[in-house]
């Protein structure tokens, strides 16, 4: 078991390291990235923070992850309901169906919703990026939920409705608070999935509304600087405050 637990322990630290290394590399002060670092300094946070372009596709992103977190979230719970509780005829299809965007490459999607979204001028406005990315999204939520409901004793529905509650109530006051859990985390990877995502916001993004992930990508080909790496930094440190908030509210429930 302790070979084992290192052998697994050596695998997530290679995983993991070219993420640890880019914190090093946004504190650089050379003007270009490098590792190991000559010096430590914050310039190229406050280069982020104080670039126009920068600051409009953080917020342009902030405010399409909202968007998509609550339209997938919605959508992923009720899919979730369909497969688990409906007697849905060939619900496996169903559910491998929804789970596509999660299988097929983000550069095929990309070019296939850019030929589908170019004439209907929806590329680079907040509805597109909403669109795509609520296609992208939503499977993560259903996984979850699904994984919720299926742990979910149904007793306590029946009970809830033999007690004279409608289906309704039976979910907003028994369901729902059980799968909380699954449906918070859901929320927080589609708003991941969302506020990333670089392959498809390529494809769909143009001077009127670019995301994030598109300026990053721009600045990788033409200014490469250790900017790129502290926008790197302030993504992965998102990225672990949400998960650790469902980490933390878990094991509150838990309790």
């Amino acid at each position: 078991m302790t070979i084992l637990a290192v052998v697994i322990g050596c695998v997530l630290f290679f995983l993991l390291l070219p993420t640890l290394i880019v914190i090093p590399m946004s504190l650089s002060e050379k003007d270009y990235i490098e590792f190991p670092t000559s010096g430590l300094t914050l310039k190229w946070y406050r280069a982020y923070f104080s670039d126009p372009d920068w600051m409009a596709a953080t917020w342009f992103s902030l405010k399409i992850a909202l968007a998509t977190t609550a339209t997938a979230t919605i959508m992923g719970t009720m899919a979730a309901l369909a497969i688990v509780r409906g007697r849905l005829p060939f619900s496996s299809a169903l559910q491998a169906l929804a789970l596509g965007p999660m299988i097929v490459p983000h550069i095929v999607l990309g070019v296939a919703l850019y030929l589908v979204f170019s004439p209907l001028q929806l590329t680079g406005n907040f509805l597109g990026f909403l669109i795509a990315h609520t296609v992208l999204a939503t499977p993560y939520v259903m996984i979850t939920v699904t994984a919720a409901l299926q742990r979910f004793d149904p007793a306590l529905e029946l009970a809830a409705l033999n007690c004279g509650a409608n289906r309704l109530q039976a979910f907003a006051l028994v369901v729902l608070p059980n799968i909380a859990p699954g449906v918070a985390a859901g929320a927080v990877f589609a708003f991941l999935a969302s506020f990333d995502e670089a392959t498809v916001a390529f494809f769909i993004s143009d001077i009127g509304g670019k995301s994030i992930g598109r300026k990053m990508f721009e600045d990788i080909d033409f200014n490469l600087t250790p900017v790129i790496a502290a926008v790197s930094t302030v993504l992965v440190v998102i990225s672990l405050l949400l998960m650790g908030a469902i980490h933390l509210a878990n094991a509150q429930k838990r309790g």
